[in-house]
């Protein structure tokens, strides 16, 4: 690990103006996954800004109906909330699929959010890697990609997003709340905040420099049959080969957001309008225009079988 000055932070907004002030600045809260990085020197900070005594640990009520969420809120809190539980269930369940509970209990909701890609191409420092080094190259191309995105891919990056708490955010169409360094604040629907690898996969998001996410916020809760179903190559502690969230509503209409397929959490409204049809309709508008590698092909397939599945379990046509 490379030598790095700290400081903590008194407020969001001082927390902004020093990152972007600063360069090679970075926002640690809980660590489990920047720590891990500088470990390897993946990541390479001159400057960490601990952010942990900002006071945005809490889970609120919204004028709305909705809740907003600090984003120093560990992922175990969020999952065991009372409100969380009844009227999001989709969220909770999504956390308790990842990790271990201690993970969990140090994880944040927007270091979740921001998690780096565990392609091992990325993780391995003597491999061509774009998102470490733009423009050198990308091994998982040519290499194993059986763990790796079919869609929302391009000829410079084919990881796939790690995020649990991502997906179930997207189907519940969160909005995330930032502070910029001069103090004004943004609001930045889910959709909008991971970006595809096209050129430039080492800008995974639309956070400008030194923004700090402060809070998300969930809608008023939409109802019915909330299910997540998490396909993975061991029972526990690893990430989606493929996630499925799905909410159900009696008439049959419905919300599908998929993890382990693409760069960022997947979500296409177009596909929902096909749920009466079954899962094979929806997974082929929701995946149109996939670019599968040999070796991680087989994820069209599961997809479909894998909401067929959830579609089941929620009465709702196969």
């Amino acid at each position: 690990m490379k030598a790095f000055t700290y400081e903590r932070a008194v407020s969001p907004a001082a927390a902004a103006q020093a990152a972007a002030h600063l360069p090679g600045s970075k926002f640690i809260a809980g660590g489990t996954n920047l720590l891990d990085l500088m470990k390897l020197q993946i990541e390479t900070p001159t400057h960490l800004i601990d952010v942990n005594g900002l006071a945005l640990d809490r889970i609120e009520a919204t004028p709305e109906g909705g809740l907003r969420i600090g984003a120093l809120v560990r992922n175990t809190d969020l999952a065991a909330d009372a409100r969380v539980r009844r009227d999001y269930g989709l969220l909770s369940r999504a956390l308790l699929s990842g990790a271990s509970g201690q993970l969990r209990n140090k994880a944040t909701t927007a270091g979740n959010l921001l998690q780096r890609a565990r392609c091992p191409y990325f993780y391995d420092t003597d491999q061509l890697c774009n998102k470490r080094h733009p423009g050198s190259g990308c091994a998982a191309l040519g290499g194993f990609s059986r763990q790796h995105a079919v869609v929302g891919v391009s000829d410079s990056c084919i990881a796939s997003h790690p995020s649990d708490m991502a997906v179930a955010m997207r189907a519940l169409d969160a909005i995330v709340e930032t502070v910029l360094p001069d103090g004004s604040t943004r609001s930045i629907p889910i959709a909008e905040l991971h970006r595809l690898p096209g050129d430039t996969p080492h800008i995974e998001t639309t956070l400008g420099a030194g923004e700090l996410i402060v809070a998300v916020t969930l809608p008023k809760p939409i109802g019915g049959k909330h299910i997540y179903r998490k396909v993975r190559d061991r029972a526990s502690y690893a990430f989606a080969l493929v996630s499925v969230a799905v909410i159900v509503q009696a008439d049959g209409s419905g919300r599908v957001a998929v993890g382990g397929v693409a760069p960022k959490p997947w979500r296409v409204e177009a596909a929902e309008a096909r749920l009466p049809e079954g899962a094979k309709a929806v997974t082929d508008e929701l995946l149109a225009g996939a670019a599968p590698t040999r070796e991680n092909a087989y994820k069209l397939t599961l997809v479909e079988r894998t909401l067929r599945a959830v579609l089941a379990e929620a009465g709702s046509q196969p």
